[in-house]
């Protein structure tokens, strides 16, 4: 009796800490709905937000990320009026807050200020009234503030001023006043016009960076010119550029260069990118000479190029964009990099168009690609050391976990391999090549399409069925991995002359499996490396690969086995399931080997004689 009377507290206390738990969950989907009960939404509008879940991952519009935080909140022109809740405050893990193109009055919430990890708020087209709140000056992450095109009044926050992360911001189209704080001029992309503020003809500084409009709001448009301009001369420019354009090439389609929801969203349209002339270009590149190729895919060659200003650059000419994959290839580039911002990731700089060519400005990466370094070096320069070679694999790792779970929607890499990792001046790896990538809703699990990509680097199952996501990308890096710790190519028909396997991942399982990691390591690493560490990667590089895309780790879990978190209960598991079909395998194979000596070892046998 004693021994139940002792177990009570003990019970009691797990049931108070289960119920804390639950509270704890239940506050992102409490803030989500009384969100949605505050903006008045239509009966047939966000049906799936029940009030009863404790968990709002599954909810339409909203996206989690593994530890199921709520890091997303997309609801553009739902046609919602109402106000917004002060609750969403409590959302201290959204990182992208989009309510545009909606009906919402009432103030901006002072509340915004707590959204710590925020880096895009998008109100842009509503009926907000009131200040702009000065809390907004706590969002230290924050690259995009857009509030365009509402009643807000009252003065721009100093606060504003200590964004560090802040590259646009758009406020234009509001009954604001007063001073504008003068480091909001030194912002990239900036919007200030349609209010009364210190800006403009009589002041010092122009209302409107001089890139704001270098993409969507010039877009022709059945026979007009729609868009929002600085100017008269601007729009008179403009429009005399089409119509000159359309009279030298009639018939020719009209040129869309961003075909998204929402011509006006300049996060999308653009952004801060510079539309280059097809001379100064021409010029860059020696008129496009053999001699400055520094590569060549699917859809065309890269050229080293230097501006006239002495930048260099990398130009790629896409040669088969009138081809429907080629003008899609030229669109999601150019969709892609403007949301995909990370230092992980290859900046798209530029953009040249003309009825005949598409062409892409980028950064040039003096020190090429990670393919280069490993295989193409020449005498004299420097090998990969392994610290080097480490690092790379941790970056790379970061830009595709930023593509595939921080993005909306999120995007697939689909050709992820060594020659698509460049490197910058300090060895820093930086994911380019976007060429094949695609956009995927974040609905879905997959997409069918073609197969695009590089033999070797194909994941099977995109191989096999043309679906892909982001594992594919997964077995993609796995592979990469394999490249920086062997130097060795995916496929090397070279191997069949030692009786080794063509493909670089089955050569690799099997000289783990028989424990000869030092034939593994690249040569060129003159056995300076740690070979723990090249364990390691090794490790990570075959649960990247595994034949099923469900048993592949997601991102993020490859980053934190880098990193040294949760490896070895992913090895032993791997291991444990990896013998087992080995196992069976090998079962099968003396099977197959005991019926062919059956058949054809035993004597003949005379079933009849001559007739």
């Amino acid at each position: 009796m004693m021994t139940k009377m002792k177990m009570k507290p003990v019970f009691l206390t797990l049931i108070l800490t289960c119920l804390h738990y639950l509270a704890l969950s239940d506050y992102q989907g409490d803030a989500l709905f009384a969100l949605r009960s505050s903006l008045h939404v239509p009966i047939n509008q966000l049906t799936d937000w029940n009030q009863n879940q404790v968990n709002p991952c599954t909810w339409s519009n909203v996206i989690c990320d593994n530890s199921n935080n709520v890091v997303s909140v997309t609801l553009s022109s739902m046609n919602f009026s109402g106000t917004l809740s002060p609750r969403i405050g409590l959302l201290t893990t959204l990182s992208t807050l989009t309510l545009k193109g909606n009906g919402i009055t009432g103030e901006i919430p002072v509340e915004l200020g707590n959204l710590s990890s925020l880096t895009s708020l998008d109100l842009e087209n509503n009926r907000l009234s009131g200040k702009i709140p000065p809390t907004l000056g706590n969002l230290k992450k924050l690259q995009f503030l857009t509030l365009s095109q509402n009643n807000l009044s009252g003065t721009i926050p100093d606060s504003l001023v200590g964004l560090p992360n802040l590259i646009n911001i758009q406020l234009d189209s509001n009954s604001l006043t007063g001073q504008i704080p003068a480091h909001l001029f030194q912002i990239p992309k900036y919007n200030f016009t349609g209010n009364s503020l210190n800006c403009g003809r009589a002041f010092p500084h122009p209302c409107e960076s001089s890139n704001n409009d270098s993409g969507s709001s010039k877009k022709p448009k059945i026979g007009i010119i729609v868009g929002i301009v600085g100017g008269l001369v601007v729009l008179l420019s403009g429009g005399l550029l089409f119509f000159l354009c359309k009279g030298k090439h009639k018939g020719y389609k009209r040129e869309v260069f961003v075909d998204v929801a929402g011509e006006v969203d300049r996060r999308i349209a653009f952004g801060q990118l510079k539309r280059y002339s097809w001379r100064e270009l021409q010029l860059a590149t020696d008129n496009f000479s053999e001699k400055n190729v520094l590569g060549q895919g699917g859809f065309g060659k890269v050229y080293r190029g230097v501006l006239a200003d002495n930048t260099k650059v990398a130009v790629k000419r896409l040669t088969d964009f009138e081809s429907p994959g080629g003008d899609a290839a030229f669109q999601r580039e150019v969709e892609m990099i403007s949301v995909a911002v990370h230092r992980n990731l290859l900046r798209l700089i530029g953009f040249c168009t003309t009825p005949t060519e598409r062409l892409l400005v980028y950064p040039f990466m003096q020190n090429l690609s990670v393919a280069y370094r490993l295989r193409e070096i020449k005498p004299g320069e420097p090998v990969l050391d392994w610290a080097t070679r480490k690092r790379v694999a941790l970056g790379a790792a970061r830009g595709l976990e930023y593509l595939h779970e921080h993005c909306n929607p999120k995007i697939i890499h689909r050709d992820v391999k060594a020659a698509n990792v460049l490197l910058d001046e300090d060895f820093e790896a930086v994911v380019g090549d976007f060429g094949l990538a695609k956009l995927v809703d974040v609905r879905k699990t997959n997409v069918t399409t073609q197969v695009r990509g590089t033999m070797g680097h194909i994941a099977p199952e995109y191989l096999s069925t043309g679906k892909s996501s982001e594992r594919t990308d997964v077995f993609g890096y796995g592979i990469m991995l394999l490249e920086l710790v062997t130097g060795q190519r995916a496929i090397d028909f070279s191997r069949l002359e030692e009786e080794d396997d063509v493909l670089l991942l089955d050569h690799v399982k099997k000289l783990e499996r028989e424990k000869r990691l030092d034939a593994i390591v690249d040569r060129n690493l003159n056995k300076n490396y740690n070979i723990q560490e090249v364990e390691t990667m090794i490790q990570v590089a075959l649960l990247c690969t595994q034949a099923s895309p469900e048993e592949r780790p997601v991102m993020s879990e490859v980053v934190r086995m880098l990193e040294g978190e949760g490896l070895a209960e992913r090895w032993e598991e791997w291991q444990h399931v990896e013998v087992t079909r080995r196992q069976e395998y090998e079962r099968l194979q003396r099977r197959f080997d005991w019926g062919e000596d059956s058949v054809y070892n035993q004597e003949a046998i005379e079933l009849s004689g001559g007739r």
